[in-house]
């Protein structure tokens, strides 16, 4: 089965062609993070019209990488959320135009399933039930994941997400966007013990999380020394972030697949590139005897594959969408 999937939740326009949901035809990226970094984060209306401009070629692209043409695709599918209102829209519009013109099913895919089914790709025995660890720019989460389209939120921040803190973080530091890649650079060779960080504690759910209190601590931390004249250990303090982080993330991680009773744990989204955050959870997964799945770096970050390889498994289970399918901004895993 060939599904042509389009994924355009953020600055990322992807189209990528996926058969049977583990092999990957093509996967055509445009990416404008070198537009938004000059604003020092994603402005939501620049990218919506760049995934306008792009879409319909990226497509073309798509097929011929494949090596198959229109009539060869059996579903079109598309992310549909969450995300950037105006982004999603661009790409559930045109799926559906795709969809109806070939006279073939739509599937709608739930964005951070597709971070999910990531794995799926790099590890074709990869099978649920596993703990699934989602983290990027705008969620950070755990997810039980029961079967391929059988999941539950079983901890999450309550407020900023680990990507968006690293991000914000950056931007104080005077590095470039996105702040992670950059902040992973800064931080090698420093002392993460250097700075304390806050690592917040959530009463009533110790597998939720909070960032928010970190990224102050920290924002307040430079600007109070660039007001004191003071100079700061910028490599130790990455360092120091990454450790505070990782720190909230892999420990509940173990707890969240202890509750649960799984022995494999997996990462996902475009956080789960960051070294400290992948050393951090080989080691904890090796001390309990649990087996750990980690996303190679292409596959961390937003792209088409991902969103054709679920939208294999919900086709499956029946998942189907009319034209009236919506995008939204924020939507249940």
């Amino acid at each position: 089965m060939n599904i042509l999937a389009f994924e355009s939740s953020c600055d990322e326009t992807a189209a990528a062609v996926v058969r049977d949901g583990r092999q990957v035809l093509s996967d055509a990226i445009a990416s404008q993070a070198d537009m938004h970094a000059i604003y020092g984060g994603v402005v939501p209306e620049i990218a919506s019209r760049k995934h306008v401009e792009v879409i319909a070629a990226l497509t073309d692209q798509a097929l011929a990488q494949a090596g198959i043409s229109k009539p060869d695709i059996d579903a079109v599918a598309v992310t549909y959320g969450p995300g950037l209102i105006g982004a999603l829209l661009v790409g559930v519009n045109f799926a559906k135009s795709v969809a109806y013109a070939l006279g073939k099913p739509l599937i709608p895919v739930h964005h951070l399933r597709g971070h999910i089914a990531a794995n799926y790709i790099a590890f074709p025995s990869l099978e649920p039930p596993f703990l699934a660890l989602c983290v990027s720019g705008g969620n950070s989460m755990l997810v039980d994941v029961r079967g391929y389209t059988d999941m539950s939120i079983l901890g999450a921040t309550r407020d900023d997400a680990a990507g968006e803190c690293f991000d914000k973080i950056a931007r104080v530091l005077g590095l470039p966007y996105p702040g992670g890649r950059p902040m992973q650079e800064l931080a090698r060779g420093g002392d993460d013990t250097k700075y304390p960080l806050p690592r917040a504690k959530i009463a009533g759910n110790d597998l939720d999380m909070s960032f928010s209190g970190l990224k102050t601590a920290t924002v307040n931390l430079i600007h109070n020394a660039q007001q004191k004249g003071e100079s700061l250990d910028r490599s130790s303090l990455a360092a120091s972030v990454e450790a505070a982080v990782s720190g909230e993330l892999a420990p509940r991680a173990m707890l969240a697949a202890e509750r649960c009773g799984h022995h494999t744990v997996v990462a996902a989204g475009g956080v789960a590139a960051n070294e400290r955050i992948r050393s951090d959870l080989e080691r904890a997964c090796r001390e309990r005897g649990l087996r750990l799945f980690l996303p190679p770096l292409k596959l961390c970050g937003d792209n088409g594959a991902m969103i054709g390889c679920q939208a294999y498994y919900e086709y499956l289970a029946g998942a189907r969408a009319d034209s009236s399918l919506n995008a939204y901004a924020t939507l249940e895993i």
